[in-house]
């Protein structure tokens, strides 16, 4: 039988979750009928003490992304610029879409906001956001006394 550690408030955190995605999905869905804007599909996991964050952002240039952290909420904001080297009126089939984009994530209070890093490479975003020390699993030492 394996023993897993217990986290009282994980429970919460996947419910703030799910409600985040029902809710986001939802308003991208009028707000892409509306717009024509898009966004960076995202992957979140965890590695080694740090929160990972990957976001395809392919042909968006380094100089029009935008990350900040307030309040414990990540936003990514940037823009896809419509390719110059082609006219719209020239597009036989046009799948991509253009324009601005804003992604926001609520970070749990483990994660120390003031150590993120980001780097992008191959047209993926990536952000880490280090656990605060606090935050981290620590042994404990016990004493024998006799």
């Amino acid at each position: 039988m394996a023993i897993t550690r217990y986290e009282p408030f994980r429970e919460f955190a996947l419910l703030q979750d799910r409600m985040n995605r029902l809710f986001g999905d939802t308003y991208l869905r009028e707000d892409e009928a509306t717009r024509g804007a898009w966004v960076p599909p995202v992957d979140i996991f965890e590695d080694e003490g740090t929160l990972v964050l990957r976001a395809e952002v392919p042909d968006v240039p380094k100089d029009q992304i935008r990350i900040t952290v307030e309040n414990n909420v990540l936003t990514l904001q940037g823009e896809r610029p419509f390719p110059t080297d082609t006219t719209e009126g020239k597009f036989l089939r046009m799948e991509r879409s253009y324009g601005p984009f804003s992604r926001s994530f609520t970070l749990p209070n483990t994660v120390d906001g003031t150590h993120v890093k980001a780097q992008c490479k191959d047209g993926v975003l990536t952000v880490q956001l280090p656990y605060r020390e606090e935050a981290k699993p620590r042994t404990i030492d016990i004493e024998v006394v006799h």
